[in-house]
């Protein structure tokens, strides 16, 4: 797999004027780090905001000197994300989650991306531990997300800004926001597709048990395509992380 790109402007556009939008809740152990994994891209003149949903453990205050703006908005990504989206300088936003971090080479990527006639795009990938079987989860993600078109907001999801505002932004849905947007972006292109993976947290997959969180996952996409509600399937994806987190 390579980097997909319909075309490469003859002539130089617009420079890159990127907003990286981080949606946090509760993050007081990570976002420090989070933030200054960031640091070189507001050094390069670029915009951080992080859009807090309610956090009481002090997230706030430890995110203000390592960003450009934190926000307070309800509690949801899609929430937290369209809110950043509506203060953002950017000309193409990069919605990061807290508990991923960008290759060094995602601004190259994304300068790529913007010169590009892709609406939007996604990073490839990869799972911080270091078993064998996170090696497998990943490439089988990376792939079904290169044949399907559709990514999830591990990926680092990122998208042309007057695209996303005539889309009008995530739809205010409890689970599946990022499959969602997916869904009406790729109507638009194909995703911008970079190979140098994004590295997110596997505590998800270790807390829960690697095989059960992929079946869940699994589960709860199926029973999305086939017109169950987000509401109905957020029910039940706390009810299972509940249930696994039990001695």
């Amino acid at each position: 797999m390579s980097e997909q790109s319909s075309r490469e402007d003859d002539e130089p556009g617009e420079p890159l004027r990127l907003s990286v939008i981080v949606p946090v809740w509760q993050e007081a152990a990570t976002i420090t780090a989070t933030l200054q994994q960031l640091a070189p891209i507001r050094e390069a003149g670029h915009q951080v905001i992080v859009v807090d949903g309610g956090s009481d453990d002090g997230t706030q205050k430890l995110a203000e000197p390592l960003c450009d703006r934190v926000l307070s908005s309800g509690r949801g990504r899609a929430c937290q994300m369209n809110a950043g989206a509506e203060v953002a300088t950017g000309d193409v936003l990069l919605f990061l989650h807290a508990d991923t971090r960008l290759p060094e080479s995602a601004l190259a990527a994304l300068e790529r991306f913007h010169a590009s006639r892709n609406a939007w795009g996604r990073f490839n990938v990869r799972l911080s531990g270091q078993r064998l079987l996170f090696r497998v989860i990943e490439w089988f993600m990376n792939q079904r997300s290169w044949l399907t078109g559709i990514a999830t907001g591990d990926q680092a999801l990122f998208v042309q800004r007057p695209v996303f505002e005539v889309l009008r932004g995530f739809r205010e849905m409890p689970l599946m926001e990022d499959v969602e947007l997916c869904s009406r972006l790729r109507l638009v292109s194909r995703p911008f597709c970079v190979t140098d993976p994004v590295v997110t947290d596997s505590r998800r997959w270790e807390q829960g048990g690697a095989w059960r969180t992929i079946f869940l996952m699994w589960r709860l996409r199926w029973r999305y395509w086939r017109g169950e509600s987000p509401e109905s399937l957020a029910n039940a994806y706390r009810s299972d992380v509940r249930n696994a987190q039990e001695p």
